[in-house]
């Protein structure tokens, strides 16, 4: 972050009524929840997750098969983790940016673009078709630069990203300042399709909805205990006060703990932090010339995302990454106020108009991360249960594919989609405690490093760069 830090006092008094919850589903009209799971039933799918992926699974099954039974269990609320804890950016992508994935899978990038961009299309459709109010708009994303050395790569990214078929403006510092009123600003890219902004929450919820108008049940409040071979060929998922007896099933619980343990060789948590301001009143508004109201991201290995919302608020989240030792997660870390002073201060530092301006929320949540920044799939017990899980922070968007290779790999349906080398090839695994956390925090380091040092990666990230290893949100 190139800009002066803002004195203690002013970010302390943004922060004073800063309360802890998540604006996407702190409402008075979020749904109730739903009843929990008791007694034993029969399924033809069971999917454990209620978030996008098991979302989205459970509404490809139904309407490709209205007849069949599908069941999903969550252990807390639908939206409640990680699927309503974000910041609502939705990429086409399926392999975290088209430079990543021109790198790592260069002989399927136009394909893997194509597919995404067909998955993009086909949630906008859903939202639309099922009349899903979640203040979906389409205005691109523009990626900044705030550093020099960042102005440099802003060239490359929007060649890159015409070259794979979007649309993408290359903005010098006086064009972008005239578009959104930084002085932190030195250069951006505005990649204007395949990419948009949600409610995350009534997303969601909207879903749900779909889902159970088909014919699916949807048991909240269900932690799974156990997950294993039933009779009779079934697969057996055991809660606190029922079961369920599946023909199939879905693990969906992104970086949460899952019922399944070999995913935990792959899955790294981390706690992202977010922050969303009180509305901002019109004439701050003006001053800022954020007119098209679009979704912002910098560009350093240590990055911000930030965006308006529909009422009129600012959502700031991003920059630390916060790892706990043994891959836990616990909701005692969803407060973090060393981070929130941070992230406070980096707003004021990006928009000094707001100056005066509360936070009302902070919150962060959990993204499940693999060592090659993209999802990972399998399957389990034979092939009765399938696995989706690790899309670092482009969740939004690259679950609706996730959803749906899971659900064709659980079918033993071979099509496009499994047939990809993404899909196929599994990243490496993170290595075991102690070692997984002295990884995580010399990479965090080395990273940090880079963006004080003009971008230069030293020794230890050019190996990682060679193993395709690496750490980027």
């Amino acid at each position: 972050m190139n800009a002066p830090r803002p004195d203690d006092a002013r970010i302390t008094r943004a922060l004073a009524d800063a309360r802890q919850s998540v604006y996407w589903t702190d409402r008075p009209d979020r749904p109730a929840a739903g009843d929990p799971l008791e007694g034993t039933i029969r399924a033809d799918l069971a999917i454990v997750g209620g978030g996008f992926t098991g979302l989205w699974a459970a509404a490809h099954a139904l309407e490709a098969d209205p007849g069949r039974s599908v069941v999903i269990v969550e252990a807390g609320r639908i939206g409640g983790g990680a699927s309503g804890r974000n910041g609502g950016f939705v990429s086409a992508s399926i392999t975290h940016g088209v430079g990543h994935g021109a790198a790592t899978w260069p002989d399927e990038i136009d394909l893997l673009q194509r597919i995404g961009r067909e998955s993009f299309a086909g949630l906008a459709a859903f939202i639309a078709r099922h009349g899903i109010e979640a203040g979906w708009r389409t205005p691109g994303e523009i990626t900044v630069a705030t550093r020099p050395h960042e102005v440099a790569g802003l060239r490359s990214l929007r060649d890159a990203l015409v070259r794979h078929g979007d649309e993408a403006d290359l903005l010098d510092a006086d064009a972008i300042r005239d578009r959104i009123a930084s002085p932190t600003y030195l250069g951006a890219v505005h990649q204007r399709t395949s990419y948009g902004l949600v409610h995350p929450g009534r997303l969601a919820e909207g879903i749900a909805r779909v889902v159970r108008a088909a014919g699916g049940t949807i048991h909240e409040g269900s932690p799974v205990e156990r997950l294993r071979s039933g009779p009779d060929g079934t697969v057996e998922i055991v809660t606190a006060r029922g079961r369920i007896l599946a023909r199939r099933a879905i693990v969906a619980t992104g970086g949460y703990p899952s019922p399944l343990r070999r995913m935990r060789h792959w899955i790294l948590p981390v706690y992202d932090h977010i922050l969303v301001t009180e509305p901002i009143p019109a004439a701050t508004w003006a001053e800022l010339r954020w007119e098209d109201r679009v979704g912002v991201a910098d560009s350093g290995n240590r990055f911000h995302y930030y965006r308006p919302t529909d009422d009129g608020r600012i959502l700031w989240g991003g920059w630390d990454a916060n790892f706990h030792g043994g891959s836990r997660v616990d909701p005692r870390w969803e407060h973090d106020e060393r981070t929130e002073r941070t992230l406070a201060a980096h707003l004021l530092a990006t928009f000094p108009q707001l100056d005066g301006i509360r936070i009302e929320h902070r919150w962060a949540g959990v993204i499940e991360t693999t060592s090659r920044f993209t999802a990972l799939f399998g399957t389990a017990l034979g092939g009765r249960v399938a696995y989706a899980a690790g899309y670092t922070g482009l969740g939004v968007g690259a679950s609706r594919f996730g959803g749906a290779v899971a659900l064709d790999l659980v079918d033993g349906r071979r099509t496009e989609r499994t047939q990809l080398a993404i899909v196929r090839r599994k990243p490496l695994p993170f290595p075991p405690e102690p070692a997984r956390s002295a990884v995580v925090r010399i990479t965090q380091g080395a990273l940090a490093r880079a963006d004080e040092e003009a971008g230069r990666r030293g020794a230890w990230l050019r190996l990682l760069d060679r193993l395709g290893v690496g750490f980027d949100s």
